[in-house]
């Protein structure tokens, strides 16, 4: 076996337990949707007010993802994901013996603090730890975890709480965090210290109103998905008659059609563009949310509507990332940090938005509110490819705020 090829094993290595680590932190993020009644049960606290914690969960990660890069950047990379990793086994502890929702909320809160440590730091890392010319695989494959997360992780859990109770997928969890807190250690101690970059330089991109935009279709984009994915067991419930079991085969299909979505979009954004690609997936989840609403108390109808759900809501995704990357590429790592901002803060919307939806209207409300969501974003994407009017640019400079107008550059239809 060569040098490289040794080189490579071993990248791939590091690659996979990062993908493992962010197959916890999305796991423990989306199986609290499948196993909402049974905490909310245990805990002697309604559905509503365990949904909350998810809303927590997403402010925090949402709050300290920049904090964290920002105000911890000297810190070294293997430092922070041990630290976060360890963090989250502890918070999922705190979790898993909880016999109160405050303990609960607490728990949440301390498993936030270590994924917004963890996850953008392992996303960082993974594109610096091979070739230039392999990052995009490199990417892809700790990406992966959280993909994994919705097609396995979650309804895994949500079956394993269904039949052994909702403190039995946590403490998974909690092994998966232990284990890939021992192997950060050895494994990353080499990794090199990131360049640092100025405060200046991270609000840079939110200077550019066409990232402004596309951010808020993303924000609206993750509310519309979240908002019908953390209540679907009360939205499927006339399909499923309460069965957690059956609600697990509705998350399995979704996540597997998510896999399928996810492989295809790559392809389908660089053929046909960002805006192409994102219209068509984000009209495709305005119609199959209206169309779960009508037909939702059919199984056989709910397994339909979330095979195509998932895979258009995994198609979304890529192009609204694509043409973050695309508006100003030498600014992609700052532009994309703000994604995950924007992303965590439109999970943090879904549970209040569902909880006055199911009191206005009852489950039925709910998809409908996620298509009207959706729709929102889908007005700002196609606002951020505007032309003709004008871009407000803000000079983020430190004592000198400055504002000037600037025309937006005509982009070609196609790369972005």
């Amino acid at each position: 076996m060569t040098v490289i090829e040794q080189s490579y094993r071993g990248s791939t290595l590091k690659l996979l337990l990062l993908a493992l680590g962010l197959f916890a932190v999305g796991t423990n993020a989306f199986v609290i949707a499948g196993l909402l009644p049974h905490i909310a049960r245990e805990l002697d606290a309604s559905q509503a007010s365990v949904s909350y914690t998810i809303t927590l969960y997403a402010l925090v990660v949402a709050v300290a993802s920049p904090a964290v890069s920002i105000g911890l950047s000297r810190v070294p990379r293997w430092v922070l994901m041990a630290s976060g990793s360890l963090l989250f086994a502890v918070g999922t502890v705190v979790a898993a013996l909880s016999t109160s929702l405050a303990e609960f909320g607490v728990g949440r809160v301390i498993a936030a603090l270590g994924g917004a440590a963890l996850v953008p730091t392992a996303t960082a890392v993974a594109a610096t730890i091979v070739p230039a010319e392999r990052r995009g695989r490199a990417l892809a494959i700790v990406g992966a975890g959280f993909i994994v997360s919705v097609a396995v992780g979650s309804p895994l859990g949500t079956e394993l709480g269904t039949l052994y109770g909702w403190r039995t997928p946590m403490w998974c969890l909690v092994v998966i965090g232990v284990l890939v807190t021992i192997a950060i250690v050895p494994l990353f101690r080499s990794v090199p210290h990131p360049t640092a970059v100025s405060l200046r330089q991270r609000l840079l991109p939110l200077a550019d109103a066409r990232v402004l935009a596309t951010l808020g279709a993303t924000l609206f984009i993750t509310t519309g998905f979240n908002v019908v994915y953390i209540f679907s067991a009360e939205v499927t419930s006339a399909a499923t008659g309460g069965s957690g079991a059956l609600l697990a085969v509705l998350l399995a299909a979704y996540g597997v059609a998510g896999i399928v979505g996810n492989a295809f979009a790559g392809r389908m954004t660089d053929r046909f563009g960002s805006r192409s690609s994102a219209t068509l997936a984000i009209g495709v989840q305005i119609v199959a949310l209206l169309a779960l609403a009508v037909l939702a108390w059919s199984f056989a109808a709910s397994v339909v509507v979330f095979v195509v759900w998932g895979v258009v809501v995994s198609a979304m995704i890529i192009p609204v990332q694509h043409r973050l990357v695309s508006i100003e590429p030498a600014h992609a790592q700052q532009t994309m940090a703000w994604y995950s901002t924007a992303m965590y803060l439109g999970i943090s919307i879904a549970p209040p938005l569902g909880n006055a939806s199911l009191a206005l209207g009852g489950p039925w409300l709910v998809p409908i509110t996620g298509a009207v969501v959706s729709a929102i974003a889908l007005t700002l994407f196609l606002l951020g490819f505007h032309e003709g009017g004008s871009s407000l640019r803000v000079a983020v400079s430190v004592g000198i705020p400055a504002v000037k107008r600037q025309k937006l550059r005509p982009e070609p239809a196609r790369p972005d």
